[in-house]
Formats: C-alpha cells, structure tokens, sequence
C-alpha cells in the first residue's frame, strides 16, 4: 500500500514537473521576442549614429596587440578596468544572487547563466532545469568522435585533443548542412547556429572527459548520461568524481563566471572572426581552443601551478612574503613570464579571483591547503597585479585533480558559453565578415611624417 502510494506521488510530481515545463518558454522561443529588439537598435545606431567617433588609434594600438582599442561589437558582457566583469549589467556578486543553482546546491551552474548571456534575462528555475535536461538529452558523443578520441596518442597534449574533436563534430553541424542545401534564408541563419551551439556544448563534458579518462584513467569506465543532472554535474561524474560534491560545486562556479570574459580576448576573438566567415559554430570554436592553449591565454591555467610547486619545491615549507617576492622578482630577472601574473585590462582585484577566495573561504579545509595559502600570500605580496588563475590550480589540485596539463581544458568547456552566445547573435544581427586594415612599419612612418607637416603648416 505504501510502496502503491510513494509511486503515485512520484508520478504526479514527474507530471507536475513536465506540466511545469512544457508551459515555460524554451530558450530558443525566449530569443524569438529578444532578437527583434536588439535587431532594431543595431538598425538604429547605424541610421543615426554611424559616422560618430567613439575613439581614436594611436601607433601603440597598433604595435601594442590593438590593446584598448573600441573595435568590437560583442553583447553579453562588458570587462570595466575597475569593476571587472558584468554580463548584461550584471556583476559577478549579482549573478550569485540570482541565478539558479543545481537541485541542492548553491553555486551558478552553466545553465543559468548560458540562459542569461543569450537572452539577457535571468532565468526562472524551471526554466533552467528545463535547458539542462535538454543539454543532457543532447550529450552523448558520436561513436565517430569516440572512436577518433580513443585513437589518439595519449602524449598529446589535452587541448589539442579537445580541439580536434571539436572539430570533427561539424560532421554533424545543420547550419553547414542546411547552408549547402541552398534553403536557408538569411535571416535564419540564428536559428541553425543556435542548434549547433547548444549541441556543441552538451557534448562538451563528454568529450573533455573521454580525454581525460583517456589520458590520466586508462581503462576507466564512464557511467552513462544522468539525465536530471546539470551539464557540470555530469562533467564531474564523467571524469570520474560525481562523488565529491564540493569539486563538483567548485567547478560549477568556475565554469559559470569564466563562461565570458567580453570579445576582446584571444579565445573569444577567434570564435568572433572564424565565425565571421560564416563558419559552423564547430569550426569556430575548435579554432578559439587552440588560441586558448596558448600560455599567455588559457595555458597559463595550467602553467601558474607548475610555477608554484616550483617555488614550493625550492623555498620549502613556511614560505614568507619576502621569499615570494624574492622568487617573483628572479623569475622576472631571468627574462621568464611569471604564468598567470596580472590581466590585460583588469587594473583591480579580479571578481573571478574574489568569488572563488570566497569559495575557499566558506571551507576550513582549503585554507589549511599549503597550496591556497601560497596564492593568497602571493596575492598579498604583489597589490594591484594578480595571479588568478592560481586559485583555480590549487583548489583542483587539493580535491584530487592533479593533472594540471588538463585545466586548460576545463577552461575550454567554461569559454564556450560566451563564444558561443556571441556567434548566435553575430548571425541575428547579420554582422559582416570581420576585416580590418593592417599597416607596414613603413606606411606608419609615412602617416607619421603627413601627420606632421600638417601640423607644422
């Protein structure tokens, strides 16, 4: 009798849910009613506003890597030098605060805010479960993309394992396949990359996973697809740690608040100008990896905690400030980058940084962590510059992940909702194909010598 009641109740709550759901607006209908507004404000600018200066460039822009310079249309989030980070107005403390978190847990996952990049709203609760379960019903991995996985030498590099099968999933694109066809109309060119992108990062966690069995856990089995789990509980329990929750809570953090980072960046712009060429949203982001895996980018994700255990292994235990400070300034002596050591826009604390301290903070056995305590104290040695993706290292490195060649590759799943969100939107508000002028030294000094005489006379 009890047993015939439980099951009932199960049964109408699993209706209730379903009802729930299917009365919610999916995210690709929530985008039908944005995408006009914003469609009309771009057709705006460029009535009214085309033509009016909002800058100027300098000969350091153009030696300097184009650093600072207004060139980029980019929706879902704005870096302030000061402040740090905001998607659609929204700061990290903001996101927190409202977006929903997975059943019994507390931190963003990369639902909520994948819903908020995309559409600018924050999303309700059922909404996002129902986004989640709709990743996770796309989730599972061609057996092509297994099986060229699988064949890879293990002594490749992870990144360029995940960018190789990033690749290979455009076997699958139907913005290519309907592209070819010749049917599809401009102005639903969103609608297939939207597909694309949501396929492409449901399978990321199984693909970034399989790599990591493949590599660090030969002969590891990974359990099947929950279907009611969130895309980043999945990843967790694909590698093989579904059991630790604090992990699995910590890399929901992570993936959600580095998800975006604005356009400017190396990753990002690469998905932006591949994207341009009306490339499937495969090859863009494949191409956005191995900008990524370079250690002035990504890389360093990895390459800040080779440094730190490094110095651990040089100045042993009870490391002081002026120990840091001494092994910081030798590494700068030698001509070598210090992995990690400031951000090219960011003039403060980083609120990526700061969210994650906080994690720490709220767990006594992270800060009795050698290797947490290290990074705050190096933290505190150098004001107004930060080593932030030491953080990131540490915590992975004290739950267990140790293989730290692979964080750049957690790094990679996170970076795709933001490249992503953007390739969506490039294709709604139909922007061009990217092309901007370069110039020889010569033509500079050409410009310069004009410049001048018109001044002079």
């Amino acid at each position: 009798m009890y047993r015939r009641s439980a099951s009932r109740l199960v049964s109408l709550q699993t209706r209730a849910v379903s009802q729930r759901f299917a009365s919610t607006k999916t995210l690709k209908e929530t985008l039908q009613v944005v995408i006009p507004a914003k469609q009309e404000q771009l057709k705006r600018l460029k009535a009214e506003h085309s033509q009016t200066v909002i800058g100027d460039v300098k000969v350091a822009n153009i030696v300097g890597g184009m650093r600072g310079l207004k060139s980029m249309l980019w929706e879902a989030s704005v870096l302030d030098p000061n402040e740090g980070i905001r998607f659609h107005g929204l700061s990290i403390v903001d996101c927190q605060r409202q977006l929903p978190a997975a059943p019994g847990g507390k931190e963003i996952i990369a639902e909520s805010m994948l819903w908020l990049l995309l559409t600018g709203k924050v999303p309700t609760e059922a909404e996002t479960r129902q986004l989640s379960r709709e990743l996770a019903d796309k989730g599972d991995l061609p057996t092509y993309v297994e099986k060229l996985i699988d064949g890879l030498s293990p002594s490749i590099h992870p990144m360029t394992q995940l960018g190789i099968g990033v690749a290979a999933l455009n076997h699958d694109s139907v913005f290519q396949k309907a592209y070819e066809s010749g049917i599809m109309n401009k102005a639903d060119y969103w609608t297939y990359t939207l597909e694309d992108c949501l396929t492409l990062i449901a399978r990321l966690p199984a693909l970034a996973a399989r790599i990591y069995r493949n590599v660090y856990k030969q002969g590891a089995v990974a359990p099947p697809l929950n279907k009611d789990l969130d895309l980043v509980g999945n990843y967790a329990a694909l590698m093989g740690y579904g059991a630790n929750k604090d992990l699995t809570e910590y890399l929901r953090l992570y993936i959600s608040i580095h998800g975006d980072h604005e356009g400017g960046n190396a990753s990002a712009h690469t998905a932006h100008l591949v994207g341009s060429t009306l490339a499937d949203p495969y090859l863009a982001y494949s191409a956005a990896l191995f900008a990524l895996a370079g250690p002035l980018h990504g890389l360093a994700n990895q390459e800040v905690l080779r440094w730190q255990l490094a110095m651990q292994k040089e100045l042993g235990d009870n490391i002081t400030h002026e120990d840091i400070k001494g092994y910081l300034w030798k590494t700068l002596k030698n001509g070598q980058v210090v992995p990690g050591y400031g951000h090219g826009v960011l003039r403060k604390s980083d609120p990526r940084f700061i969210a994650l301290q906080q994690f720490c903070d709220s767990r006594p056995e992270l800060l009795q962590s050698a290797s947490i305590q290290l990074v705050k104290k190096i933290y505190e040695v150098a004001p107004g510059v930060l080593i932030e993706h030491g953080k990131v290292g540490c915590v992975l490195y004290h739950y267990g992940l140790t293989e730290f060649k692979y964080y750049t590759v957690i790094f990679g799943v996170s970076r795709a909702l933001g490249a992503l969100t953007q390739l969506v939107w490039a294709r709604a508000l139909g922007l061009p194909l990217e092309r901007p002028k370069s110039v020889s030294m010569d033509t500079l000094q050409d410009i310069i010598s004009k410049s001048a005489r018109v001044r002079q006379g």
